[in-house]
Order: structure tokens, then sequence, then C-alpha cells
């Protein structure tokens, strides 16, 4: 299977077209390292400062089978409006001016104790991608989770929530959980969005030499300090929910001495219930488990028809059906189940 790209650019793509300070790019690369989903998220300037509106055809305009000199109703399509929020994410760097000039290399310096800063805006975006709720927690945008979470036929998109249990596995009860995604990332499919009229992804601003309040000594004393504020301004809109599949399991499951869970079976149902691939940019998106127990059934040779490697981007990587698959460490092992009938 060949799945096309999207010509909207992800992340790291936008970043390496920009010239001539490359310290941007340096950290989204960095980011890239450790968080594989930014190299495929394809992001787009929302419409609102705040959010992104967007709006989804739910219906389609019905023909009428027409005899000679019969009349046709006219009609036309439903649509409705959905409005995804865009959360705010920002820290401060800050280190002693005296140790960083030590070093004789003071903007290196920085930027190494800064990364500790990026990292921890790293781990808490891709948390938020697949569990944030703006439900329960406002300051943040909503992910994955909250739109994936009823296999009640009352939730329009139950059919893309596929459960372990269904494919010879455990039944989902307690907070034992893991889950697999397959999204297909493309404008008209799943997307980033930024603030409109601000630059998309992680913003850094150098605030130079400043003076701060030492809270550890008992006067309050001052200190000299470099001071890097950092910021982004993200959110997700999934325009088109048929392009999101969520594979529930029980972690458990995903063991070598446990054979009963035909993952495969269940990778491949995902990506039937996708009505096309070709619509965008299209991975899996696991943990470490999961992507551990698939490479297990790599090397083994079980199902090789659609598990494989891949040079994708200079890099050997595990696909499944042509189709790559990401480790994501910020999905969990203990989630709870998903709403069931």
């Amino acid at each position: 299977m060949v799945v096309s790209a999207t010509t909207h650019p992800t992340l790291l793509d936008y970043t390496k077209r920009q010239d001539p300070d490359k310290s941007i790019a340096t950290i989204v690369e960095t980011l890239s390292q450790t968080n594989e989903v930014l190299e495929d998220m394809v992001h787009i300037e929302g419409n609102q400062e705040t959010g992104h509106r967007t709006t989804i055809r739910s219906g389609l305009p019905a023909p009428t089978w027409r005899k000679l000199y019969g009349g046709v109703q006219p009609s036309k399509s439903e649509t409705v409006q959905v409005t995804d929020t865009i959360g705010m994410m920002e820290a401060y760097a800050e280190v002693d001016k005296q140790l960083a000039d030590l070093n004789g290399n003071t903007a290196a310096f920085r930027m190494s104790e800064d990364m500790a800063h990026i990292e921890g805006m790293n781990q808490e975006f891709t948390r938020t991608l697949f569990y944030g709720d703006e439900g329960t927690d406002v300051e943040e945008f909503t992910g994955f989770r909250a739109r994936f979470n009823d296999t009640r036929t009352s939730a329009q998109n139950h059919t893309n929530i596929l459960m372990g249990d269904d494919y010879g596995g455990d039944a989902l009860s307690g907070n034992d959980n893991t889950s697999i995604w397959l999204v297909v990332w493309g404008p008209n499919t799943c997307h980033g969005i930024y603030s409109k009229g601000s630059q998309m992804g992680l913003s850094k601003d150098d605030k130079g030499q400043v003076t701060i309040e030492d809270t550890s000594s008992n006067g309050g004393g001052r200190m000299e300090a470099y001071r890097t504020h950092y910021k982004w301004c993200t959110g997700l809109s999934v325009r088109d929910w048929r392009y999101v599949v969520r594979m529930q399991v029980e972690t458990a499951d995903l063991t070598e001495s446990v054979d009963n869970l035909d993952i495969v079976e269940m990778m491949s149902d995902a990506c039937e219930l996708v009505p096309s691939l070709s619509m965008g940019r299209a991975s899996f998106y696991c943990n470490r488990k999961a992507k551990q127990f698939l490479r297990k059934q790599f090397v083994s040779k079980v199902k090789q028809s659609t598990l494989g490697m891949d040079d994708i981007g200079g890099r050997s990587t595990l696909v499944f059906d042509g189709i790559p698959i990401r480790k994501v460490d910020s999905l969990i092992e203990t989630e709870s189940p998903v709403i069931q009938a």
C-alpha cells in the first residue's frame, strides 16, 4: 500500500524552511526525536484567535427517481459547525549568569539547561494530544481519547472504536488498558491548529540578562540570570472522525506469552474503516510495550505479509501494510476502558 503525503507541512517541515536563524529548527528536531507524532501531524492556522471553527457535512441531499413529466423536489445537504479550542502552554527557563559564563560558551550552556524545559513541554503536549479534555481541565485542548471513548450506538463515531476482546483478547474492565491509534493527518481529515495570526509551533523569546529573586535564601536576595520564554499555542481539529480509529486492548495481552489477541486482524480492520488512506499522512501510534510486541511478531515472521520494515525518511521503520508505526511513550498502560453498551 502506498500512502500519499499531504501537501500541508508538519511542524518539522515548517521550521526547516526558515532561515537564517536555525535555533527553533534545532528545537523542533529535538522534539521529534522523542515525540514521533510531530513527524506526521499537519498544522493549519485557525480561523479564530482562540480556536478553529469547522463546518462538517452531517447529511447528504437525497436524489429523486423521476418519471416522465414528473417533478423533482429540490434538496440540500445538512451541516454542523464545531469549534475546537486552542490551548496555551508556556515555560520560563532561567540559569545563573555566572554559571553560564564560566562554561566559555554561554549560548550552548543555556540551551543544554533549556532542554529540560523543552522536553517537559514536549511530554505535556503529547499527553494532551491523546488525553486532554477541556471538560475537566479548561486550560487544555481536547485530545483524541475524549472524542473516541464511547462504543454505544448513540455515539456517531462508535464504529471507529475497536476493542481487544472482540479479537481474542481479555475483556476490558479495570484500569489496565492501552490504546493503539490509526490517524490520517490532512487538512480535510484531522490536523493540528494554531492561533490565527500567530506562529506555528513552539516559539522562543530570549529575554537576555535579568535580575531575579533568590527565593531559596532567607532574605530573598537577588541574582543575575539569563531567561528564555517558551510558548506553544496549539490544538486539535478532527474534521472527519472516519479518519481516526482507536484500538483499545488490555495491556497484559501485549506479552510474548499471550497469543490470544489477534492484533494484526485488529489493525487490518482499522485500515478498512478509513474511507481512503490516501487522503493524508497515515500512521499508527502506540506505546513502547505495544511496539515491542509488534516487532517480536515481525521477527518471528508472524503475519509477515502485513508487518515489515521500510525505509522512511532515511530510517528503518516498522510498518503495517505500508503504514508507519510510531512510538509514543505518552500513551499509558493504565487507561480506563471505553464506555460500553
